[in-house]
């Protein structure tokens, strides 16, 4: 097994009024008007918030829910690790940092912004 190898899980909890989130954004994107903003992550324009959906919460976590989607402050999330489901699906979860949890919603939320370089 390499360390690029997801880590098979039959599931994971949070701890305390901890979050957990999957689906976080780093590649490339398409802007409503059609252009392709390419993947942004480690460089300056990177600098931004980014939505992740709700993958855990601990038994203390009051403001979200399991499947909501919520905004993270930049930076303020943990470095991925990869598992893979019982059921063969391989995410990539981080904690994030309840303190800068920004928005919350209950769909997926279409994500055009923009960083702007230091």
């Amino acid at each position: 097994m390499s360390t690029y190898d997801p880590i098979e899980v039959e599931g994971i909890r949070a701890l305390k009024d901890h979050v957990l989130v999957s689906e976080m954004n780093f590649q490339e994107r398409m802007t409503s008007g059609g252009l392709v903003v390419v993947g942004d992550d480690m460089k300056p324009q990177g600098v931004r918030p980014r939505w992740g959906q709700v993958y855990a919460v601990g038994p203390e976590q009051q403001d979200v829910a399991v499947g909501q989607w919520v905004l993270v402050a930049h930076g303020r999330w943990t470095r991925g690790v990869k598992i893979k489901t019982p059921d063969g699906v391989e995410k990539t979860i981080r904690r994030v940092d309840t303190g800068d949890l920004l928005l919350v919603s209950d769909e997926e939320v279409f994500d055009d912004t923009f960083g702007r370089p230091l």
